[in-house]
């Protein structure tokens, strides 16, 4: 289908940053929240620098297209909520972030491809005892897509987490995934 799936090198970032900024402003309705998206901005420091994290991203005909990212970072309550973090193992949890892929290039199993590279990698780390991603309810086809691959432990468009106090309204579900070993 044209595209090539890769570990982002330092020149893919630029492209990386877009696909992830379009996402949150289109899909998310809120735009960029610096508190929570700080990553995107700095996508050396937290996906490249670190030896235990990564990011991915597919490309076609020169243009990033979409990411998945990979870091070590358990959840941690608040934000999230107790019913979650409760779940996995301090400095022992993989979290995915950031698995987009713009409009045009979706239905073509590239959220796929590069949820199992992120697995993969995961799996190739002894650090690593559980994977833990939200995604926002708002993106199309994301709670479908991730309810296929994982467990949901908590739906905020369900249950009131009243630790919160940002006036944004989330719509996350927080998922589980099984390492492939």
């Amino acid at each position: 289908m044209g595209y090539v799936l890769r570990q982002a090198e330092p020149e893919d970032l630029p492209g990386a940053r877009s696909v992830m900024l379009d996402t949150v402003y289109r899909d998310f309705g809120h735009g960029y929240l610096p508190q929570w998206h700080s990553d995107i901005i700095d996508l050396e420091s937290y996906y490249l620098a670190p030896e235990d994290n990564t990011l991915f991203v597919a490309v076609h005909d020169g243009e990033v297209a979409g990411t998945a990212g990979v870091r070590g970072q358990t959840p941690v309550s608040p934000p999230h909520p107790l019913e979650v973090t409760n779940r996995f193992e301090e400095g022992r949890t993989a979290t995915l972030y950031r698995v987009y892929v713009q409009p045009e290039h979706r239905r073509r199993g590239l959220a796929g491809a590069l949820v199992d590279a992120c697995m993969e990698f995961i799996a190739d780390r002894e650090r690593y005892s559980g994977v833990y991603l939200h995604t926002d309810a708002r993106t199309p086809g994301a709670v479908e897509f991730w309810s296929k691959r994982g467990t949901i432990l908590f739906d905020e468009r369900v249950a009131v987490n009243e630790m919160r106090t940002e006036s944004v309204a989330f719509q996350n579900i927080h998922f589980e995934l099984e390492i492939p070993r």
